[in-house]
């Protein structure tokens, strides 16, 4: 089934996915095959919760069998927070399409994604 005409969508539904990242590449948000939607991730937090050194995230696109960085091991200092998607950088996922993250140390950077499911 193909993505929604964005122009008019029928219905547009906000979500928020949390996770801990690990140190495998886990989906936060993502578009099933033959879902006709389109999912527009509006923005993603990543914040080390930590008091040790930086942590390294990784975020990417995970499309078909391969993953397509839009970060890499850009390092989070303690205390601190990344936003790498926002209001002036925001990715549609199509069907099929996954936001995965990973981390260099698990449960040391956590993640707030806020998304909007179009169809």
């Amino acid at each position: 089934m193909a993505s929604p005409n964005l122009f008019a969508p029928t219905t547009c539904t906000a979500k928020t996915s949390v996770q801990a990242i690990a140190t495998t590449a886990t989906a936060i948000a993502t578009n099933a095959a033959s879902s006709g939607t389109a999912v527009k991730i509006r923005s993603l937090i990543i914040a080390n919760v930590t008091g040790t050194a930086a942590v390294t995230l990784n975020v990417d696109l995970y499309r078909g069998t391969k993953g397509y960085r839009l970060a890499y091991q850009i390092s989070v200092p303690a205390g601190a927070s990344l936003t790498p998607l926002g209001s002036d950088l925001q990715l549609y996922l199509e069907e099929g399409d996954a936001l995965r993250l990973s981390a260099g140390v698990a449960a040391s950077l956590e993640a707030v994604c806020s998304y909007e499911v179009l169809s």
